[in-house]
């Protein structure tokens, strides 16, 4: 099974320049902790809920801050032909629980998340990486 057979093809996207207020805002609206942050169709980092509060809340910057002083970069990625092992590896190496999907043009096509892979691989392989993500650093 590939990752585009499971992947999360319905994805809002933050910009660079997209304020932490209004980015925090859409995830509350959408009930979500993660969005990629793309310019025009290119990956360019990643926001989680956890980066606006670490990073940028608890370092004193405000609502008005920039997606770019709080998002992660470079970004770990997987391409959407790739198996699901290919995923897990990933995550687990990286202790990510989400990776953004590219095609072959390394367009943004998609998202993964480690519950999305944990539903069609082998329960060992699952826990093995959420055992991996979640070990003290």
């Amino acid at each position: 099974m590939k990752i585009r057979d499971v992947m999360s093809k319905d994805v809002q996207v933050a910009r660079p320049t997209d304020t932490l207020q209004d980015v925090a805002g859409r995830m509350a609206t959408g009930d979500f902790g993660f969005i990629p942050v793309a310019e025009g169709d290119r990956l360019v980092g990643t926001l989680t809920d956890r980066d606006i509060a670490v990073r940028a809340v608890a370092k004193g910057g405000g609502g008005a801050s920039l997606v770019s002083e709080a998002m992660t970069a470079p970004v770990t990625t997987v391409l959407d032909s790739a198996d699901l092992k290919v995923a897990l590896e990933a995550m687990s190496t990286g202790r990510i629980r989400r990776l953004p999907v590219l095609d072959k043009h390394d367009r943004l096509v998609g998202v993964v998340s480690l519950g999305d892979l944990s539903t069609r691989v082998k329960e060992k392989y699952a826990g093995e990486a959420l055992e991996s993500i979640s070990r003290a650093s």
